[in-house]
């Protein structure tokens, strides 16, 4: 009997949907037909294969209505904030289109030096057969930001979604298949975990796009042990925020809750921890309190919830045994879960939740979180603040808030982290490179260097012979 992946709604945990995982002859199926469509789809002038994409990304954006109510009945996020990952989409497939001929231009390195000197130039060659592993916490945006640069590098795609989000493959189809995208350029498939390790051994693909969990990103190293095969890995992150004295103490206050809470916690580059400066630490902290008191925890269709249920029951359980630990170790809460009436213990609903007097000696300041919960410290200056954000086993963003750029320059060249945030954090420009140290993995995505991890370089040395 073919084995079934379940979608458990974090609504109200009913199945919302249920597909077939793929046979071994289907899978053999898609990614044989794959590798047979990139041949002759990299032959393709880029300006097509941008107009492919377009289509494509114009026919999800009006399919907005369906996928949003679709989002939120999958991972929760509340009704009122579905509709606009799409907007996110749209500018990052418009970015790189725009900046795609000159990311893949040849780079012409004139003639070498003496009589019979050759010609040399670098071009740059899609790779072949992309295989795409997206997570279910922005399942549109993360997804996007492999997919359409892979595409118009004149590689072919073959997408595989978390089981937790398993429509959202399905639309990414149905907008290629609008927009008269040649058969198996781009394809969906439903795969378990085993099944993808063993797609990456057996070399059926020639490079690999992961964004998840630590634990995921080294699964996917074991599984290309000895294959040579480019992994792009976007995996965990702790992401911390500094607020100095001279910060605009509301606008930070507000910008650091969003980071914290929005999704409900459930963002790679959220804040997770946040360092304030002695002088003005008591009015931060009793300014975040009390901003986060007005989310509404609720069922996410309501439109008047902003607060929707984590993902699965088993993250809400995490996050809730990380406070419980940080509270036995010592640590204040300051908001109490009464206080919002959804909150359920064995549920996904979980309440907000701010520490302090937190260290990292706690599980709660040092291991990723992933739910609406963050940790407060106080620190005396920046030297210390620089170095309690670096005491991580992650480095995707940094967060820091003051009106001295400046310092904020001089502070970010010492943080040990992929992106350096000043006045504004949980964001992502498609003009920057996407990317991490540490164990929040490696490679690039978006911007130039995104089209440069997706393709090959060629080196051409061309001279014609003595006469």
């Amino acid at each position: 009997m073919s084995e079934v992946m379940k979608l458990i709604s974090p609504v109200d945990g009913s199945v919302y949907a249920e597909r077939k995982v793929a046979s071994e002859a289907e899978v053999a199926r898609v990614f044989r037909l794959a590798a047979d469509a990139q041949k002759s789809w990299m032959k393709r002038p880029l300006d097509e294969r941008i107009a492919f994409c377009l289509k494509a990304m114009e026919a999800m954006l009006a399919m907005r209505a369906e996928i949003a109510e679709e989002l939120t009945w999958q991972m929760g996020r509340p009704i009122r904030y579905t509709p606009y990952e799409l907007n996110g989409v749209e500018v990052r497939t418009r970015h790189m289109a725009k900046i795609a001929e000159k990311s893949l231009a040849p780079l012409d390195s004139g003639l070498e030096f003496g009589d019979h000197g050759g010609h040399r130039k670098i071009t740059r060659e899609p790779l072949g057969v992309v295989f795409v592993l997206a997570p279910w916490n922005y399942p549109y945006l993360t997804t996007v930001n492999s997919v359409m640069p892979a595409l118009m590098a004149g590689n072919a795609v073959v997408l595989k979604h978390s089981d937790q989000t398993l429509l959202v493959a399905e639309r990414f189809q149905k907008a290629f298949d609008a927009a008269g995208l040649p058969e198996g350029v781009f394809q969906h498939i439903v795969l378990n975990h085993d099944q993808s390790a063993a797609v990456i051994a057996s070399r059926k693909v020639n490079m690999v796009a992961f964004t998840g969990s630590v634990a995921g990103g080294a699964a996917m190293e074991r599984a290309a042990a000895g294959t040579f095969i480019p992994l792009n890995l976007e995996l965990g992150g702790k992401d911390p925020a500094y607020v100095r004295p001279d910060a605009k103490m509301q606008f930070t206050i507000e910008n650091i809750a969003d980071g914290a809470f929005f999704n409900s916690g459930q963002c790679c580059c959220g804040i997770e921890r946040v360092y304030v400066h002695e002088k003005v630490y008591d009015e931060f902290v009793e300014g975040l309190v009390s901003f986060t008191k007005s989310y509404v925890l609720g069922n996410p269709t309501d439109p008047s919830v902003t607060l929707g249920p984590l993902a699965r029951a088993r993250g809400a359980k995490t996050v809730r045994d990380q406070i419980a630990s940080a509270l036995r170790g010592g640590a204040v809460a300051h908001l109490d879960p009464k206080a919002f009436p959804a909150d359920a213990d064995g549920t996904p609903y979980l309440a907000p939740q701010i520490l302090t007097s937190v260290n990292h000696q706690m599980e709660f300041m040092t291991e990723e979180t992933f739910g609406p919960a963050v940790g407060i410290m106080k620190v005396k200056d920046d030297a210390e603040a620089v170095q309690l954000m670096n005491d991580s086993k992650y480095g995707l963003t940094c967060a820091l808030w003051t009106e001295d750029l400046d310092a904020a320059g001089a502070i970010g060249a010492q943080l040990e982290t992929g992106t350096v945030f000043t006045n504004r954090c949980d964001y992502l420009d498609p003009a920057l490179t996407w990317t991490g140290v540490k164990d929040t993995g490696r490679g690039a995505a978006l911007s130039e260097l995104g089209f440069h991890g997706l393709t090959r370089p060629k080196s051409w040395y061309t001279r014609k012979a003595p006469v």
